[in-house]
C-alpha cells in the first residue's frame, strides 16, 4: 500500500463512539497536501489508526444536504 499523508484541518464533531474507544468523526482533512475535504470515518482514540470512510468535496456536501433536507 502506498504511503500517504493527512492532516485534520478542522474537527467538526463526533457522530458515535464504540465500546473500544473508536469514534466515527466528521472532519475536514487535507490528504497528501491537497485541498481539505469533508470526511466521515472511524478513528482510533489517538488518531493513530483509521477505518474506511467517505470523503466529500464542498459541492458533494452541499448536494448531500439537499438530499437529506426534509420536504417542507
Amino acid at each position: 500500500m502506498a504511503d500517504f499523508q493527512y492532516e485534520i484541518v478542522e474537527h467538526i464533531g463526533v457522530l458515535s463512539e464504540s465500546p473500544k474507544g473508536w469514534r466515527k468523526e466528521f472532519n475536514k482533512i487535507s490528504w497528501n497536501g491537497g485541498a481539505p475535504k469533508y470526511d466521515i470515518r472511524d478513528w482510533a482514540p489517538e488518531h493513530e489508526k483509521m477505518g474506511k470512510g467517505v470523503t466529500l468535496s464542498d459541492e458533494e456536501l452541499e448536494k448531500l444536504k439537499e438530499l437529506i433536507k426534509p420536504n417542507n
